[in-house]
Formats: C-alpha cells, sequence, structure tokens
C-alpha cells in the first residue's frame, strides 16, 4: 500500500494557504491545515482528508500544542508549508516599534519557531521538506512596503543559509515567490496612514492595489508548491507566478537604477480623478 503523504500548512485559513490545502488533499494527500482560528474554515468540510489544528505562529507553546496534535493524528509528516503572514505597507517613518515588531514576529520569527519545532522530527526521519512563502518581495523591493520586504529578504537569506545545516539529514529547504495574487492577502494589508506622507502614499498604495485585479488567483501558486513539493529537486527558488519570474529576469538584466524605476512608475502614476 502506497504511504499517504501529509503537509502541515500554516495560515491555511484564506487565500494561498487555503488554495494549497485543497490542492494538496485534491492530490490524495492528507493535510494538516493550520490557523489561528479555526471556526470558520467550514469551507474544508467537503474535503476529509484535511485536519483543522489551532496554531499561531507567535506563540511558542500554541505551535508545540499543534504540533503535538498533529503528530498524534497523522504519525508523520513529510513537508512543512510555513505560508503564514502579512504586509504592513505606508512610510517607514510613519511605523511604531510595535507595528515594525508585530511585522517580523508573523513574517519572520514565526517562520523560524514552527520550523525550529519541526526540524527534529525531520532530523529523526532523516527527510523532509520545509517550504516556505517568501514573495517576490524578498528579491526586489516596492514603495511603501519597506518592512514587509525587510522581512521577505531576511527570510530568503535565512533560509538559504539553513539549507547547508540541514541537508545532511536529507531535509530540502524551498521557497515559493509569488508575484501579485488576487486574494484576501491585499484586505489584510495594514496600511499605516500619516499627513506628511499621505499626498505620496496614498496614490501609491492606490496603484499597488488596483494592480491586484487582473492577477493570477492563489490556485496557481497551489499548484507551484505542489510541484516544490514532489519534484525531487535540490532547488532553492520557485517563481510562482508569471509576473515574478520576468520581474526576477529584468531584476538580473538590468542595472538597478533602471529596473527600480521601471518598478516605481507603475505605483506612483498619479491618479486620475473626474
Amino acid at each position: 500500500m502506497k504511504h499517504k503523504q501529509t503537509i502541515v500548512i500554516t495560515g491555511a485559513s484564506s487565500g494561498i494557504g487555503k488554495a494549497t490545502a485543497i490542492y494538496f488533499a485534491q492530490q490524495g494527500w492528507n493535510v494538516a491545515a493550520t490557523m489561528r482560528n479555526t471556526g470558520n474554515a467550514g469551507y474544508f468540510a467537503a474535503h476529509p482528508s484535511i485536519a483543522l489544528f489551532t496554531l499561531d505562529v507567535t506563540d511558542q507553546e500554541s505551535i508545540k500544542s499543534a504540533l503535538a496534535q498533529i503528530m498524534h493524528k497523522f504519525s508523520d509528516i513529510d513537508v512543512l508549508y510555513n505560508n503564514a503572514g502579512y504586509a504592513l505597507a505606508g512610510a517607514f517613518e510613519a511605523t511604531t516599534d510595535e507595528q515594525v515588531r508585530k511585522q517580523f514576529e508573523t513574517n519572520l520569527f514565526g517562520v523560524m519557531n514552527v520550523t525550529r519545532a519541526f526540524l527534529p522530527h525531520f532530523r529523526s526521519r532523516k527527510k523532509g521538506i520545509i517550504l516556505n512563502t517568501t514573495s517576490s518581495g524578498g528579491i526586489l523591493t516596492f514603495p511603501l512596503y519597506s518592512i514587509y520586504n525587510s522581512t521577505k529578504w531576511a527570510l530568503e537569506g535565512f533560509m538559504e543559509a539553513l539549507q547547508f545545516e540541514v541537508k545532511s539529514f536529507n531535509i530540502h529547504i524551498k521557497n515559493i515567490e509569488p508575484g501579485s495574487v488576487k486574494s484576501e492577502f491585499t484586505d489584510n494589508i495594514s496600511f499605516v496612514s500619516n499627513a506628511d506622507y499621505d499626498n505620496y502614499a496614498n496614490s501609491v498604495q492606490y496603484n499597488t492595489l488596483a494592480g491586484y485585479k487582473n492577477a493570477p488567483t492563489p490556485d496557481v501558486v497551489a499548484k507551484v508548491v505542489f510541484k516544490a513539493a514532489t519534484d525531487n529537486r535540490s532547488k532553492l527558488r520557485y517563481p510562482a507566478t508569471s509576473q515574478a519570474k520576468s520581474a526576477f529576469f529584468f531584476r538580473w538584466l538590468l542595472p538597478l537604477k533602471v529596473f527600480n524605476k521601471m518598478v516605481s512608475v507603475p505605483v506612483e502614476k498619479e491618479i486620475k480623478t473626474n
């Protein structure tokens, strides 16, 4: 009888995490879908191979408890997918220390906490895959997203370095790097307003969000996540949308000054009003 593989997904309540949970279930996997609040996840009811677990990546006890429950149900874990995260946007000067720390606690330290908790299991079984949603924002930068970008750049560096120390245990690190995706992610962007910057910031944020209207759905990314989990390749980075692929190519090809202008012009344009 073929071993039924199991994936653990953080931030599975919406967007990429939700789509990935459903896609893996459709491919015959066991899915441990984790989120801070499982009470509103009735949309998984049609998928009996998806089990829900409460997990807050910023809470060590929550992580420990979720891991114990997941191991009790499934006994074995093949893939960990660190997906939980959100974006803080706005002028850096307008942000508070608390807002900055919260962004890092979720997007970076949360990933570190969960990864550290799961590593002993992968070491003991001498195999495992750790996937991470890092974003194209971990390779290039966007106006108003300096804090978000810094968490994703740090995550890219952390995972690139971590792969060296875990490779002897046959543990593979893989980063999923989507560009813009049409999902609840944009609804949860925490935008910081400040009168001294609002003339610029409001128009940039408006144009940035407008760019999501024609973006691909999370299902596109879910398929890339599945490929990364099953292709048996020792590959670190997986651009997950066509936008990300082209952006990474031009980031490599063009001088930084030219590339940054290509990024900024569409979002810094003046908003036309009637």
